[in-house]
């Protein structure tokens, strides 16, 4: 099973969707950390969601889904961008004692609220914010979409640790546009019989065709995904430059050196005395070579 998104739409109605699963994209992030079974499930989750929205919104960037929590999880990030590549965290709280098996959303993450970031490459940075009010991942996205965007929509989403998937529902504004008035309950109906072994194991297709097989389903190609990592020695550089000068210099006193490293792929970046000295004179000059 490929990792892909792929969009459908009902003909002559106002109804579009979405459906997206993931396998070597979700091993490759779980491979780069050791979190318990029931923080990989709701990762999955948050994969599938992420690539759900960066498609919905069609923007020319980077997204970003931020589930800051006060219960045993404190943060769960998830981010794509349209070239299909996605990367996912999690932040455990200290003295946080999870459970082996599964848990529920509710029970991780306690209260908080999710943050949903659109970062285009060219214009203004918006964030969204909605408070954890419901049971579970998709039902509070769902409650973005309706106070942010003002657009029904519906996800169901799913992960087991070796595969997640997810499938999303959206109603648009152009009522014009629709032939067929019942056909957003009818379509949310039909896709709340979906079970989460058809959703994982499934191929896309016929998904949508034991939901779908009587309504006029237009299906477009589908489109990769894969695990990436937007993380460089430039970006590094920048959030090292914004420590400030005190503390960087206090760091080279004690340490000699900074090693870092990146919380989503471990990638680790080596800064010497020299190396610091420049960045702090201009965070934008390369490091130093030797001829």
């Amino acid at each position: 099973m490929s990792d892909q998104i792929q969009r459908f739409m009902f003909d002559h109605t106002n109804v579009r969707g979405e459906i997206v699963t993931l396998a070597a994209a979700y091993h490759e992030v779980l491979d780069r950390h050791a979190y318990p079974p029931a923080v990989n499930e709701l990762l999955g989750e948050l994969l599938a969601a992420v690539a759900l929205l960066t498609d919905t919104v069609k923007l020319d960037g980077t997204l970003s889904i931020e589930v800051r929590g006060q219960g045993m999880l404190s943060l769960l990030m998830a981010e794509s961008n349209p070239g299909g590549e996605l990367r996912a965290i999690a932040r455990i709280a200290e003295d946080a004692v999870l459970p082996s098996e599964h848990a529920s959303f509710r029970e991780l993450v306690g209260e908080g609220q999710i943050v949903i970031t659109l970062d285009p490459r060219e214009g203004n940075r918006y964030q969204g914010i909605v408070a954890l009010d419901e049971e579970s991942l998709g039902g509070c996205l769902e409650a973005y979409f309706s106070q942010s965007e003002q657009l029904p929509t519906r996800l169901w989403l799913a992960a087991d640790g070796a595969r997640a998937g997810g499938l999303l529902l959206q109603r648009l504004p152009e009522e014009s546009q629709n032939q067929d008035v019942d056909a957003w309950d009818r379509s949310v109906q039909l896709a709340d019989t979906i079970k989460t072994e058809e959703l994982l194991g499934l191929e896309q297709r016929e998904v949508l065709y034991r939901l779908y097989h009587e309504e006029t389903v237009r299906v477009f190609d589908p489109k990769a995904l894969r695990f990436g990592c937007t993380c460089s020695r430039e970006r590094m550089s920048y959030a090292l430059h914004s420590l400030g000068q005190e503390e960087l210099r206090d760091i080279l006193q004690e340490q000699g050196a900074i090693d870092t490293q990146c919380h989503f792929c471990h990638t680790k970046y080596h800064y010497t005395a020299a190396d610091i000295e420049i960045l702090l004179d201009d965070p934008e000059a390369p490091s130093p070579t030797i001829h």
